[in-house]
Order: structure tokens, then sequence, then C-alpha cells
């Protein structure tokens, strides 16, 4: 086996989002395309000796088209960059919590995470690659910058002429100078959930139909891992799982667990013989959606609640440290952080602001609105951890999901709240929406609308407390006297146009009010917000893709 170097060209792309690179496969399928990222992201981490000859890697995906494939490539890739042995997932599955999780576990170097995330797959749909750092979390800002410089300058890759790598059984292999370790990527996950919640009072809840369940893991990567704890460890009803065989192409469906798209879910727990407690995760298991009988649990008062019954939970008795939650995520979590005395940081989209924090201790928790929460156990959002802690606070409290969200509005009042995503648009019919409310700063501010007065308008700023790095533009701020909030953002999820979102929020301490549907309770702002922005005309779009 002989490792030879390639001629190519600079990468020629747009920079990486905040979720790493996320293109079509057939993007990825053209000529020296992964291999020029792959090498950019080793040329970049050995850069002055940062990662050090013979390190180990981890190694991952969801599963989906060209997962194989990309697999085989970075594994040779890494015998002829220096690795001293990758830790690849049986049959190249790893969710993006486990590969945290693995990362932290064996204190490896990093990891390669391949997931377009929530995204469609096919061969037709997304592909998506990313780094994680030693601590387990997505590369900060000064890496994904350093790996996005040398993607323009990069004129060769190094690559082993070697036979494929066997995947599908557990064991080690040698590829050149390099072990290859294809490990079980459930195990040490599981082992770290059983750790965190009180198994046996989840599988005494479980027992004799006490509480009925169903997960949907969306033919994406937490079927094994939802099949292997709930089913297996914790004994609910085979059948519990649904959906449970991880698939190239997610069984032609969109692995976002939302109210749109977990329509087979949805319909389930909404029927005249809804389970008790209902969730779905997405395609690489790091999002989580949470419903009881006919009733949906909004990301942001998921986070809030899991938060003030956090100390139920074995794993975070001693209580928190401080919560964090992303600038559109509702200010729920807020009112909890306050009631505990303990600071609430926002931070901007994106799981890597988290990481700092979760580092220097400053928080246990944290969640995004878009479907995302977890606690510094890992550094990625967790799904499937979000659901048992759900469990476990309904196997201690034992009442309804609906009637624990209740008991929480009464108490801490109620964020009335939705997103509405606009997918597909032209990107300048998108950035156009954004320049114009920024060019309107000033006549917006102290603007009346109705009942709701503008207190303040700016684009989100964010210092760092710990490095103090700065990001700014991360979305523009409509801050009402009342505290309601209206928020749009460009997106960098999507693969093909612009993704605007807007999100509302009211919030409301009258407890007669409680019961209103959030559409209805948050019409008004829904007003405002198509009328400021001109969202309608600005991009054709008479309503959104998707609202939750």
């Amino acid at each position: 086996m002989n490792t030879h170097t390639v001629a190519t060209t600079p990468f020629n792309d747009q920079k990486p989002g905040t979720s790493g690179l996320r293109k079509k496969v057939v993007v990825f399928q053209s000529p020296r395309y992964l291999e020029n990222f792959v090498q950019a992201v080793f040329e970049t981490i050995f850069d002055a000796a940062a990662a050090p000859s013979g390190c180990t890697l981890v190694l991952g995906g969801d599963g989906r088209y060209y997962n194989r494939e990309a697999i085989q490539v970075i594994l040779k890739m890494a015998a002829a960059n220096g690795f001293g042995r990758v830790m690849v997932g049986k049959g190249g599955i790893l969710s993006t919590p486990a590969a945290s999780c693995v990362i932290r576990k064996y204190k490896t170097f990093g990891g390669i995470v391949l997931s377009a995330s929530h995204n469609p797959g096919g061969p037709d749909g997304d592909f998506g690659i990313k780094y994680n750092i030693g601590n387990g979390g997505p590369a900060p800002e000064k890496v994904t910058e350093a790996i996005y410089t040398k993607s323009k300058t990069i004129s060769a890759y190094r690559m082993l002429d070697a036979a494929d790598v066997a995947l599908d059984a557990v064991g080690e292999t040698s590829l050149g100078n390099m072990k290859v370790q294809v490990f079980d990527p459930v195990s040490d996950y599981a082992e770290l959930m059983e750790s965190l919640f009180n198994f046996a009072a989840i599988r005494n809840l479980l027992a004799g139909g006490f509480l009925r369940i169903k997960f949907d893991a969306m033919h994406a990567v937490n079927g094994p891992y939802a099949k292997e704890i709930l089913e297996r460890r914790l004994g609910a009803p085979v059948g519990s799982v649904m959906n449970a065989v991880p698939l190239e192409d997610f069984g032609g469906g969109h692995p976002d667990p939302n109210l749109t798209y977990a329509h087979d879910l949805v319909e389930i727990m909404y029927g005249a013989e809804a389970p008790d407690f209902g969730a779905a995760s997405d395609g690489d298991g790091d999002r989580n959606m949470i419903l009881g009988q006919r009733f949906f649990v909004t990301p942001s008062d998921s986070l809030a609640v899991i938060a003030a019954n956090a100390t139920l939970v074995p794993g975070y008795k001693k209580g928190l440290a401080g919560i964090a939650r992303s600038m559109p995520t509702s200010a729920a979590a807020d009112r909890v952080a306050q009631a505990l005395n303990i600071p609430c940081y926002e931070t901007p989209t994106g799981w890597k602001f988290f990481g700092n924090l979760m580092d220097a201790g400053k928080v246990t928790m944290c969640g995004e609105e878009s479907f995302g929460t977890s606690s510094d156990h890992v550094r990625e959002k967790d799904g499937l951890w979000a659901v048992l802690f759900w469990l476990n606070i309904l196997a201690v409290r034992r009442q309804s999901v609906e009637s624990i969200l209740r008991e929480h509005w009464a108490k801490y009042g109620r964020n009335f709240y939705s997103r509405y995503d606009y997918d597909g648009l032209p990107t300048a019919a998108a950035q156009g929406v954004m320049s114009h409310l920024q060019n309107n700063f000033g006549q917006l501010t102290g603007a009346q609308f109705g009942k709701y007065t503008v207190k303040f308008c700016d684009d989100f700023s964010y210092t760092d407390p710990v490095d103090g790095s700065v990001s700014s533009g991360q979305g523009v701020r409509i801050i009402f006297t009342d505290g309601s909030r209206i928020v749009f953002r460009l997106s960098g999820t999507g693969t093909e146009g612009a993704t605007l979102r807007v999100y509302l929020e009211a919030y409301e301490a009258d407890t007669s009010r409680h019961h209103l549907d959030a559409q209805v309770a948050l019409a008004d702002l829904i007003r405002i917000a198509l009328q400021i922005s001109e969202l309608k005309q600005r991009t054709g779009r008479e309503q959104p893709t998707v609202i939750t």
C-alpha cells in the first residue's frame, strides 16, 4: 500500500455554516470535492503540531446516502495524513450526540461527523460533514475559519492506495500504519444515559402499560439507539419505536421532528387512541420533539420544564450551574433561571457557543428553539437525552405532559411562541428583507402598532464571556415595551436558496389566557411582522413552508 498525493484546485465555495459543510449529494460526489475539504481539515488541525502524529479520530454518520463511500475516503486520507487510529461506528453509523460521547469518553483528538442533520437524504438529497474538537463539540469559529481559509489555497490531498475497510463487524484492522477500530455505536451512549437517568423508575412507569409511549425515529440514526434504550433496557413494548431502521433516504421522508414532517407520529398522538407520550428525533439524532396526548410542547417550553425539574433526575440532583439558550429561543428558560437564582446566557444560534460556557462550568443545560436541547454530558444537542429526561420527570411526578405544562405556566407565566420558516427563497429576496429591516431601525424604534410599542431594534451581537470573541450579525431583533419580540434570521441549514425564519414571542402572566392556541395569541405580532418586513411583497411568498 502506497500513499499518493493528488493535485487539485483550491476549494472555491461558500464558507461552511455553523453546522459544517452541507451540499447536495451530487456536489460531494464531484471529483475531489470531499477530498479537498477533508485535506483542509487535516492540514488545519496538524498545523503547528496541533494534532500529534498518531492521534485518534472518531468517525461516523447518520447513514444517509453517500455515508459509506465518504467514510472509505476519509479513512484512507486519515491513514495518509498521520493518524494512528480511527474509531468508526459499525456500519458507518454514529449519531451526533454519540460521537460527542465517544470523543469525550476515550479522549480522542477529535472527530468527523457525516450528516446534513434534519435535511432530506437519498441520491437527490443532501449530505454534510463537520469537524468536532477534543471536547466533543463542533469546532469553534477560529477553527472553522482556518479550515475555510486552508480550503481556498489547498493544491493537493494525500490518500492511501488501499482496499476498502470492512465496516459491518466490530473489530480492529490495519490500514497502512493506522488502526481502524470498528465499534458498537450504541453501547457507550446507552451506558452514559443509564448513568444520568433513573432507569428503574422509568421501567416501573412503563411496566404494565402505566405509560404508553411512541417514539418516531423517522428512519434515521436514532432507531438503533431508541430500540436498545427504550425497548430493551427500559422495557417499553416492542413496536413503541416506529420507523426504527435507518435508511439512506429516510424512507422518502424529511427527517425533521416537527408537526409538519413527523406527520406519522402526529396523527397517532392526536388520534382517538393516542398514547400518553410521544417523541421524535431527526436525521443525526440531535433534535427532538415532545408530545403529550393531543398536546405539543414547544422546544422553548421543553427546555424550561426540563430545567425547572432538573433535580428530579439523578444526574442533576445537585442543581444547575446555569442555563444557556440561543437568541431566537423564547425567554421561558430565563424565568426559570431567575427563580433558581442562576445565570441564563443568550447566545447566537449554533451549539459551539454553548461549548465554551459548559467547558468553563458556567452552564449545565442549554437549548435552541430549533428542537435542540442538551446538557454538559456531551457537547452537542441530544434528542434521545431530552426524551429520557421527560420520561424521568413523568416517572417521578406521575402526571400527564399537558398537566405538567399547565402547572409550569401557572407558576412562571406562559411565553406564547411560534416560528415561521420560509424555505428555498431566492437569496437576494431573503437578504433584501433583512436589509430593509436593518435600514429602518431608526423609524421602527418607538413606533406603535396597536397595543405594541417598539422599545428597540438591533442586529444581535454576542461577546463570549469566556474567550472574549465577538459574533455579530446574528439576527434582527424587534423588542416591544412589554417584552414581546419578533426576530428575523437567515438560516444556514438549507442547501437550496435561502431559509428565512421569523420568530414570534409574547409573554402572558394571566392564567385565564393560557388555554389560547399560540397562533391566536400571536395573531397581532404575526401581522406586525409581515407588515414591517414587507416579506410577502419582497419574496412573493403568501405562506411559510413550516409553522412550529
